[in-house]
């Protein structure tokens, strides 16, 4: 394109040259806005580690230091509301860890001493003590960090072809053009002017940027159709080759699910909620700010006026159990994980039998306890996202395979799994397990497509053939990562994309 450009100049026809120059200039800047993203994901990434952390010195004193500088064995303190600047484990304290930037687990998760925290993650509760267990360029963020970068610096196969391919045919090309440079004068009597323009005109038509010059109509057209319906194409390599796909992996939290705990069910022991009852334990879940007595707090109707408040005295939030609070009669009233209960005494096989229903469908299960009796069952879950078991069975009509990926754990995985109709599980992954179970499904069955919303799924958008991020509640860092962006969350978008593809290819 350098020689078909500099012979247009010097022959006089600048601005066919002009033109080409032009289009090339589009391109690189296309091209440079493309690696502005992937730095942009991983800037992202790396601004979620705090940049300091509270460290416990020789002489007792506590001080701020940088994460950088904190060795393996130092102990770092914990405020509420603060993120983990570093991976460790506990040794004083007992609280509730907000982990869904990490593992995408969609329910805090209640630690105590002994248990492993993530850096990254962000405390909830009360003040916590950590022992460091790995250094800040070794934590499981920073290896997140690490895989977006190689995943996406590897994604590009195609490439490394068309070097090889070009590494014969460009040669070829010029000694054809040479051909016709000389020989044209000679054999087909064309002007000497005439016989360098068809030359240059070879170099052009036959250089591959031509092709690719060729399809914008078509291509452009399909990428214009996926926008006006909420989905976002980052190329027109993307849209075609959605129609490669074998299958389709999916996070669970904020991609089949929607991310939000809500009230799925309560059960009242006398048949019927009590109004005082209901107003009680809506009195008492709305004081907590952990996300399951709101979620309670929010499915359990509320005063409507001031004169039907429900007045508490002495709120308390028992980590790891629930909340309790005093009414103004004196009668306690709790809110109670199923450990509480036991504690207290007040299990019976019928409520135990009550519990196991909604534990095994992974549901999260309080109990209303009034005075020591137990008056209700509160059960709270991440749900479905609407329209997901129709937009599974449209990519099964395809000919896809929807896998699950999740962080959560296998009981709560199996139960979403069932109700969204995906038939393979895979639970309890961490991020990089993640990354590694879309290498397998690519080894063992084809191109693979991955679905995520959070900022774990970020290497597994990167590293599969084609990553879709869910981006009405999808984190920045995962919209950069991945290739299509879903901006109305609407699952049934995944076999629209197929379809699109496939007519484009046609």
């Amino acid at each position: 394109m350098t020689v078909a450009v500099t012979g247009a100049f010097v022959i006089g026809d600048g601005p066919e040259g002009a033109m080409v120059m032009a289009l090339y200039a589009i391109a690189e800047w296309i091209e440079a806005r493309a690696v502005d993203r992937a730095r942009n994901a991983v800037r992202e990434l790396l601004a979620l580690t705090p940049q300091e952390a509270e460290v416990l010195q020789s002489d007792g004193q506590w001080q701020r230091v940088a994460t950088a500088a904190v060795a393996v064995g130092a102990r770092v303190r914990l405020r509420p509301g603060e993120r983990v600047p570093l991976d460790g484990e506990i040794v004083a304290g007992q609280g509730s860890l907000n982990q869904a930037p990490i593992t995408g687990e969609s329910l805090p998760v209640d630690k105590g001493p002994g248990d492993a925290v993530y850096a990254g993650s962000i405390n909830l509760s009360s003040a916590l003590e950590l022992r460091v267990t790995a250094p800040a360029d070794d934590s499981l963020l920073a290896r997140i960090t690490h895989a977006v970068e190689q995943a996406q610096g590897t994604r590009a196969p195609t490439q490394r072809f068309v070097d090889r391919f070009a590494a014969v045919y460009t040669p070829l090309v010029f000694v054809l053009a040479l051909a016709v440079a000389v020989l044209g004068p000679v054999l087909a009597g064309w002007l000497v002017l005439d016989a360098v323009y068809r030359a240059l005109v070879l170099l052009v038509i036959a250089c591959p940027c031509a092709l690719v010059i060729s399809t914008p109509v078509t291509v452009v057209s399909a990428l214009a159709a996926a926008a006006r319906q909420g989905v976002l194409i980052k190329g027109g390599r993307f849209l075609e080759e959605a129609r490669r796909l074998r299958v389709v992996a999916l996070d669970k939290t904020g991609t089949l699910t929607e991310g939000r705990p809500r009230l799925v069910a309560q059960e009242w022991m006398a048949n019927r909620p009590d109004p005082a009852w209901a107003g009680l334990a809506q009195a008492v879940a709305a004081r907590s700010d952990h996300p399951v007595s709101q979620a309670i707090a929010g499915g359990l109707p509320a005063p409507v006026d001031a004169a039907a408040a429900v007045t508490l005295d002495a709120f308390a939030a028992e980590v790891g159990r629930g909340v309790q609070a005093r009414t103004g009669s004196g009668s306690t009233v709790r809110l109670a994980n199923h450990r509480w209960v036991e504690e207290l005494g007040l299990c019976s096989p019928a409520l135990e039998a009550r519990m196991a229903v909604h534990e095994a469908q992974g549901r999260s299960v309080s109990l209303l306890v009034i005075d020591q009796q137990v008056q209700a069952v509160f059960a709270v879950a991440d749900t479905l996202r609407p329209g997901m078991p129709e937009a599974m069975a449209e990519l099964q009509a395809l000919g896809l395979t929807p896998v699950m990926l999740t962080g959560d754990n296998a009981r709560t995985a199996q139960a979403v799994a069932t109700q969204a109709g995906v038939a393979e599980v895979r639970a309890q992954l961490l991020p990089d397990d993640k990354l590694a179970a879309i290498r397998a499904l690519q080894q063992q069955q084809g191109p693979v497509a991955m679905v995520g919303d959070g900022i774990n799924d970020a290497p597994a958008l990167a590293g599969a053939d084609i990553g879709v991020a869910m981006g009405g509640g999808g984190t920045h860092v995962a919209m950069e990562a991945a290739d299509v962006v879903v901006m109305n969350d609407d699952p049934r978008r995944l076999a629209l994309l197929v379809r699109l593809s496939r007519r484009t290819h046609a």
